[in-house]
């Protein structure tokens, strides 16, 4: 019982505070047309989980949180795969979404571009244009390599900011469920939060509504990738450098293209819901032909201390 009331204390606590966050913001004018506003909205935003952690463990249980919470630096090879998954997943994407029947290959970058100038005045589009000409490397490039740095750094302590919450926290409460189920109800859980933001333009700008839907099965598929993870490097940080290389890095799948929209293109859309589906096939197989720990056919109790 008491493992059921903190689930529920924990979920009220932040669906409650990011939703009251978001609703402010909303009614005060904000919206992702503000890129600053809704930066530092979306930064807060990703700390809510981790404060609604502390709230139930430490303020009203007085229980431990580092060792309970899989909080562990001890690096092995599965921090190397949160880190460089995401990467190949967005030139995956890139390739799934050149397969469509209206997009097509854009070297010059002027498909994102043509994105990015209906949110800007002339002068801060060619502005933008010139500085990219003057780059000493192609910006997909740079992106990567920026995005790694980024990914195992200050986008990390972000990432971290959610995946206590969701590959923390609810992993051990619901650690007595199979792999799936606990990928698939944590996955929904993470997408249904998301969705003021997808309301205000985050991820899918034309489609906010259809956003919310989309948005939830992103995050349903990205689940099993993340708690497999999570479970593998017996730590929740490798699952913050996924998180975080992702944030930095999942926009390389659209820079390279031309044509398609929010939801068909790019890793929220279905091009990398496909891609996603690949990887997790591949784990499936490498889980049950290869690794000792069969992962996705048992509880995960089986494999927490």
């Amino acid at each position: 019982m008491k493992k059921i009331n903190q689930t529920t204390l924990f979920l009220i606590l932040t669906f409650s505070i990011s939703f009251l966050i978001a609703g402010i913001y909303k009614l005060n004018g904000g919206g992702s047309h503000n890129r600053t506003g809704f930066m530092i909205l979306g930064i807060i935003y990703m700390f809510i989980p981790t404060i609604a952690v502390l709230i139930v463990k430490k303020l009203i249980h007085r229980e431990k949180i580092a060792t309970d919470l899989l909080i562990s630096f001890k690096i092995n090879k599965w921090f190397f795969v949160a880190w460089l998954i995401i990467p190949v997943l967005a030139f995956l994407t890139f390739g799934i979404s050149l397969l469509f029947p209206d997009v097509i290959y854009s070297p010059d970058m002027s498909g994102m571009f043509s994105r990015f100038e209906a949110m800007m005045t002339p002068e801060q589009a060619e502005q933008m244009r010139a500085s990219v000409k003057s780059l000493p490397l192609h910006p997909v490039w740079i992106t990567l390599m920026q995005g790694l740095i980024a990914g195992i750094t200050v986008n990390a302590i972000a990432g971290f900011g959610e995946e206590l919450g969701w590959r923390g926290f609810l992993l051990k409460q619901f650690k007595d469920m199979n792999f799936i189920k606990a990928s698939i109800l944590i996955g929904f859980i993470w997408g249904i939060w998301h969705a003021p933001m997808i309301l205000m333009g985050h991820n899918y700008p034309d489609h906010p509504v259809a956003g919310v839907f989309m948005m939830t099965i992103l995050c349903i598929l990205l689940s099993i990738i993340f708690l497999y993870i999570t479970i593998k490097s017996k730590s929740v940080i490798a699952a913050a450098i996924l998180h975080g290389t992702m944030n930095a890095t999942n926009g390389i799948s659209i820079m390279l293209i031309e044509g398609g929209n929010d939801l068909t293109v790019g890793m929220p859309g279905l091009a990398g819901f496909i891609a996603l589906i690949i990887a997790i096939a591949v784990l499936f197989v490498y889980d049950r032909y290869i690794s000792k720990e069969k992962i996705f056919a048992n509880k995960m109790s089986k494999f927490l201390s």
